[in-house]
């Protein structure tokens, strides 16, 4: 029994700060009515006795002292201990107990002192100084608890507190403001040692078990602090198997929680109901169940849709442009030069040797690796000024001279089957022209007639060339480089018009088309094989994408391990034997009479039909929201890759 008394010293107190404390989704603070005091150190030269590990601690002997002024004092200063990790509730004998004092008399008969005659007046002082003793001494139980795990393992062993949770639960009215603050603590305190809890068996009475009491919390409070605190320990709860059997389809909690999905922008709250989610779809027997739930497809819309908003983006652009040149469109070709009329009357005025020397000049260069037969130079250089006497030539050994001296170079013998008279690294100097498509090019395109401006008119010209030329029995084309020999003479004339046939005559470009191509370094142009080229990258390729730049926060890491339990859960093959055993594979409905055998039993149709179509419907979902699932981006690759499963399998489906 705690013997009250009014009189006692009054013990100094140093006074505590807002204090603040946090451990995954709770935060802890001072109770409501000791906000104004100051920090201090655990210990210190002048209050080391304060902290001894004895029975005669100054603080323990304060709460069991009855004397409101040193239970106050001493409360005051354990809030403030309680915020330091070395702060371990069994160093000190006896603590513990005197902790538990003021919880187990506010939740056992102190809370029914404030009836509701006196709710109407205001309530006296000495009941609201206790009151504030037994919230205090939660708080200090509860912040003890999710500081350490030696103290949470010291209260789940400690054999009152169990008693003190369960009577707080179902004898406090939790729609009450004055026992919000106190439940809260003690939903705290449940929530550190619920997963060491099992629950009786349902046959047993409703105040052995804290679960129906937190189910009305959930589904009937208005106070958000207080529904999150129930769905956490609702959730600590069920994360032991041993539970599991206490689980619903219909659990209240379950409607609560999908009714909170949508809250976005209330982090904590969402959490919470996301965490109860988790912990109730991790049994197999609720995850298949809950396929066959109404909300099931939204549900699944919902969570990925929380995936898409807590990603952060930023824009990527990549240029992938490569190498590359560009040539005319139109085909270029290149000729030996031929000395042009003015070219010629202009050489014919100049005396020997200057004369020799130009026309070197005009028709060759020098160039490495090349050679021409002393016999091909004096030939043009005969046939370019033989008709013309004045001035007269020079003989064959003098132009030979000048080339070599001109260019640099040397004549060479060189011996063989046919001996060779050459001269080194000079080469006919090359003219290169536009390919007209319309011009005659018969003659080895030495036709001297000027483009013409239709195909028609090109095959009429053309065929004045065939009908001219004497083919026999056979002949030859003489179509620009065209190889074709001994052509019979009625196929020469169609041969010869494969030349220029429509096709190859081009189209007239559009005012916007571009007059050059794009080729790769690697491709010659003209190129004899134009359709066998490689094709060259576009002129300027960029990739615009989004990419997604944070990790995945804590309520999509649990929206993603809903989503991920459902998908297994719908694509898990549903043609497997029904019984737990092999000696049963596709009977299920044959039993043995075996009373020993407590694994023998079988599913029941209407069981096994709900589980197929419980698959059909998740797989139907899964279908239908894999548009959506392509949008979604995660940054680690693992669990973009259980993203990518699903996606695969939804069109697999």
């Amino acid at each position: 029994m705690i013997r009250f008394t009014n009189h006692g010293a009054r013990a100094t107190n140093r006074g505590a700060t807002n204090l603040y404390y946090k451990s995954g989704s709770h935060t802890s603070t001072l109770p409501q009515q000791q906000q104004t005091v100051t920090v201090h150190n655990q210990t210190d030269d002048h209050e080391r006795w304060y902290t001894e590990v004895t029975a005669s601690n100054r603080m323990r002997l304060s709460l069991l002292s009855g004397i409101d002024t040193e239970i106050a004092w001493a409360l005051n200063r354990l809030v403030r201990l309680c915020r330091n990790e070395d702060f371990r509730l069994r160093l000190i004998p006896g603590l513990m107990e005197a902790l538990f004092e003021w919880p187990e008399w506010f939740s056992t008969t102190g809370h029914r002192e404030n009836t509701d005659l006196q709710s109407l007046f205001a309530p006296s002082g000495t009941f609201l100084l206790r009151r504030q003793h037994a919230i205090m001494s939660a708080f200090v139980l509860r912040n003890a608890a999710l500081i350490d795990d030696q103290n949470v393992l010291a209260i789940a062993q400690f054999s009152r507190t169990m008693p003190l949770v369960l009577h707080a639960l179902h004898d406090l009215d939790f729609s009450l403001d004055a026992n919000s603050e106190f439940l809260s603590y003690i939903l705290d305190i449940f929530q550190c040692v619920a997963p060491t809890f099992i629950l009786p068996p349902k046959s047993s009475p409703q105040t052995s078990s804290p679960l129906q009491p937190l189910l009305r919390i959930i589904s009937s409070s208005s106070n958000r602090s207080m529904i999150m605190a129930a769905l956490h320990a609702l959730a600590s709860l069920f994360s032991n198997p041993k539970n599991a059997p206490h689980l619903s389809p219909s659990s209240p909690a379950l409607f609560i929680c999908i009714k909170h999905l949508p809250l976005y922008n209330d982090k904590p709250l969402l959490e919470a109901s996301l965490n109860y989610i988790y912990t109730h779809l991790s049994h197999p027997a609720m995850s298949k169940a809950f396929l066959l739930h109404a909300n099931m497809p939204s549900v699944l819309r919902i969570l990925v849709t929380l995936l898409l908003v807590e990603q952060v983006q930023e824009d990527v652009t990549v240029d992938i442009t490569g190498d590359y040149h560009t040539v005319p469109s139109a085909v270029l070709s290149t000729k030996d030069h031929e000395l042009s009329e003015a070219e010629l009357n202009g050489l014919l005025a100049i005396p020997e040797p200057k004369r020799c020397f130009d026309w070197l000049a005009l028709m060759f260069v020098k160039r490495p690796g090349s050679e021409i037969t002393q016999v091909d130079l004096w030939n043009l250089y005969k046939d370019a000024f033989e008709p013309c006497q004045d001035p007269q030539m020079l003989p064959a050994a003098d132009v030979i001279k000048n080339a070599t001296t001109m260019f640099g170079t040397q004549s060479l013998v060189i011996q063989g089957p046919t001996t060779k008279f050459i001269i080194q690294d000079i080469d006919r100097r090359k003219d290169t022209i536009l390919a007209d498509k319309l011009k005659c090019q018969w003659n080895r395109s030495q036709c001297t007639a000027p483009p013409l401006s239709t195909a028609a008119e090109l095959c009429e010209h053309v065929l004045l060339h065939v009908d001219s030329y004497n083919v026999k029995d056979e002949a030859a084309c003489l179509w620009s480089t065209c190889s074709r020999d001994k052509i019979p003479n009625g196929h020469f004339r169609a041969h010869v018009l494969t030349h220029f046939w429509q096709a190859h005559i081009p189209a007239e470009r559009n005012p916007s088309q571009s007059d050059t191509i794009t080729i790769s370094p690697a491709t010659n142009h003209p190129d004899p094989n134009p359709t066998l080229r490689i094709p060259p990258l576009p002129r300027r390729t960029v990739i615009d994408f989004k990419r997604t730049i944070n990790d995945a926060p804590s309520p999509s890491l649990l929206a993603l391990l809903c989503i991920r339990i459902l998908f297994r859960t719908s694509f898990a093959s549903v043609e497997a034997a029904p019984k737990v055993d092999a000696d049963h594979f596709g009977f299920p409905g044959v039993t043995e009479e075996n009373e020993d055998d407590d694994e023998g039993q079988v599913l029941e149709g209407d069981t096994l039909e709900n589980e197929k179509e419980g698959g059909r419907k998740g797989r139907r979902t899964f279908g239908d929201i894999r548009k959506l699932l392509e949008t979604v981006q995660i940054k680690d690759e693992v669990l973009m890759g259980w993203i990518t499963e699903m996606i695969n399998a939804g069109m697999e489906d």
